[in-house]
């Protein structure tokens, strides 16, 4: 029973640092969007919601990687921040390709790239937001979650869960639509005009920093 409510509570708050770090990269790449570009891309991985899940599960890797090591030295942290870091944005880079048929980042033409999926420069951000991650933030962010009501957090965490399993089918079908769209598929349903009006190719696209498509 104890092991069980250790686990329960370890789940806990990595939901809820991957919820803080899905916001807080969705607000990132808004502002970096906004100053480069001019105009206010929404950069969630999901439809709804101001999720970019990339920056969600970044937060909790890097949580799970360098707890133990929080007391070591910053070269130590820099060094496992760089390798795995590295290691996690090429997954990414490689599933998201896998899954949606594009990358939403390419580094072909960055020095000492890896297939445009991870290049040197992004490798040693890496290890930088690594110390300051495990340095400065996530002790305090560790704080922050203990503020809240432990019975109240897990029943919003659990509305949560559902509430982004639903975000999930709607983004998976708003592909699926999508892709129809580009073959001239007219659609079938009530759904699906819903789908062609909201979450269309355009609100994909910028989403995705325009990748979406361009493959």
């Amino acid at each position: 029973m104890f092991m069980r409510k250790e686990f329960i509570k370890k789940i806990y708050y990595l939901f809820w640092i991957f919820i803080v770090g899905c916001f807080v990269g969705w607000i990132v790449e808004g502002v970096f969007s906004f100053l480069k570009h001019g105009i206010f891309m929404n950069h969630s991985a999901l439809v709804i919601g101001p999720f970019n899940a990339a920056y969600g599960l970044s937060a909790c890797f890097l949580s799970a990687l360098l707890v133990k090591y929080q007391n070591d030295n910053y070269f130590k942290i820099f060094l496992i921040g760089f390798i795995g870091g590295s290691v996690l944005e090429y997954i990414m880079s490689w599933g998201m390709e896998l899954v949606l048929g594009f990358s939403a980042w390419d580094y072909s033409s960055k020095f000492l790239n890896i297939n445009g999926r991870i290049c040197f420069t992004y490798s040693i951000f890496w290890g930088i937001l690594a110390i300051v991650w495990v340095k400065l933030i996530y002790p305090y962010l560790i704080k922050l979650i203990d503020k809240f009501d432990y019975n109240f957090g897990k029943k919003l965490m659990v509305g949560l869960l559902i509430f982004l399993g639903f975000d999930i089918l709607i983004t998976c079908s708003a592909f699926v639509r999508a892709r129809e769209v580009e073959h001239g598929i007219p659609p079938g349903n009530q759904y699906e005009k819903f789908l062609d009006r909201t979450f269309n190719q355009k609100y994909l696209k910028n989403m995705y920093n325009n990748s979406w498509g361009d493959k």
